[in-house]
């Protein structure tokens, strides 16, 4: 039995704009984080909180430099 399996076109026409979408995204989310910071009395919760915010922000930059790269 033959599979006619094809693999689907690289169309990377919008990459740009999917990974300034991420960005904003992403953006959106550490300020909501920090909003929450207020709301924490948790060492704990907080230094969780920071520490993804800390990694969102390394996204952010590594999206940055996508974006450089499609462009």
């Amino acid at each position: 039995m033959a599979f006619d399996n094809k693999p689907k076109p690289d169309d990377r026409s919008d990459n740009a704009e999917k990974l300034q979408a991420m960005i904003d995204d992403t953006t959106e989310n550490i300020a909501k984080a920090e909003q929450s910071l207020d709301f924490t009395d948790s060492d704990q919760q907080r230094q969780q909180i920071e520490a993804k915010n800390h990694r969102r922000r390394e996204s952010i930059e590594s999206f940055k430099a996508e974006i450089q790269d499609e462009t």
